[in-house]
């Protein structure tokens, strides 16, 4: 028999890890073990900086089949820990983090929406080349589901020029400080050819959400939906994205928070308005969700994570959800039986 050369060994090492790594073990890191445990994913390790939060969360989702485990930060990247995809669902920036598990040749998944460390991921497509892995930046509900829901509504026209997408609620503590500071920043947004910047808290819209939520008054925000769907659909012409807030929320934005943020927010909800043509004619389709922002953060990730690690996913590089290279109608499916139900608005 042929000695084995080193890159073979490498490739081995990749092909035999079958694990999945959770660093975050929040509400949405919890909504992600759930999921995974629910497709079949026996084998997590779990990091978190808190390590009694850690433990706790492994302790109660032990059960049956499913093995979760705490793991050091260290023990996560070793080889011994057989692990080829980590999902991100701590506070952000994941950049630094990245980095590194993408250097210990493993897939990342990351749920961060902060713009400034979603551009610093998106730098690091030709480091995921490099060491042949892949990286999925914004795999959320807004980001994320946001990308798929563009994917679905956009393979029903000829060709489309613009989405517009808003969100309404939060997850948990770290989602909703987050909301508190995109509302203080500077939104981004797409308009004909050219990045535009306006004031985060202006730009009043009623947006309309699935039942039972109904109506909330939104407002540009800094955040990273613009920067993502744009990557995911270069045709776009016009890209923007509002999220809900109250008056007391706008005039709060620049000072800290009154109160802490509550464990998980409540109800939340994503609408995704795509225009473009149909049929010759032009047409405008509107999709969203209505449940709880960290249980769609969760699946999404999951559901990803698991096609990472199943191969589904086989491109390298960093990507976005949405993009016509990623298996969307796949991942979509998967989100919705998850038990994330999608709405559609049906009229003239």
């Amino acid at each position: 028999m042929a000695p084995s050369h080193p890159a073979d060994r490498s490739e081995l090492t990749l092909i035999s890890r079958k694990k999945i790594g959770v660093v975050g073990a929040g509400v949405t890191g919890s909504r992600v073990i759930d999921q995974l445990c629910s497709v079949g994913q026996n084998h997590v390790l779990l990091h978190d900086t808190k390590t009694l939060v850690a433990q706790r969360l492994a302790n109660v989702r032990r059960r049956g089949t499913a093995s979760v485990q705490t793991a050091s930060w260290h023990e996560l990247l070793s080889e011994s820990a057989a692990v080829s995809v980590v999902v991100l669902s701590c506070a952000a920036p994941h950049a630094q983090l990245a980095r590194q598990l993408l250097s210990a040749k493993i897939s990342v998944v990351s749920l961060s929406d902060d713009v400034t460390d979603v551009l610093e991921l998106l730098g690091l497509h030709e480091m995921a080349l490099a060491n042949g892995v892949t990286l999925i930046v914004g795999a959320a509900s807004s980001p994320g589901m946001s990308g798929l829901l563009l994917r679905y509504l956009a393979d029903s026209f000829e060709s489309i020029d613009e989405v517009h997408v808003a969100s309404h609620g939060t997850g948990g503590p770290d989602c909703a400080r987050q909301h508190h500071r995109a509302l203080s920043g500077q939104s981004i947004g797409w308009h004909d050819d050219d990045w535009i910047r306006r004031p985060a808290g202006s730009g009043r819209e009623l947006c309309w959400f699935p039942p039972p939520i109904g109506a909330y008054d939104c407002y540009r925000a800094e955040v990273p939906d613009p920067l993502l769907l744009k990557r995911a659909a270069p045709e776009l012409q016009r890209v923007t994205a509002r999220v809900s807030a109250t008056r007391r929320d706008r005039f709060t934005a620049r000072l800290p928070m009154l109160a802490a943020p509550n464990q998980e927010g409540g109800l939340g909800g994503l609408r995704i308005e795509v225009r473009g043509r149909r049929n010759g004619e032009r047409h405008t389709a509107v999709a969203g969700v209505a449940e709880r922002v960290a249980q769609v953060a969760g699946v999404v990730a999951a559901t990803t994570a698991a096609a990472l690690l199943s191969g589904e996913i086989g491109i390298q590089g960093a990507h976005v959800l949405g993009e016509v290279a990623l298996p969307n109608a796949m991942l979509l499916t998967g989100v919705l039986n998850g038990g994330v139900r999608l709405h559609e608005f049906v009229g003239a």
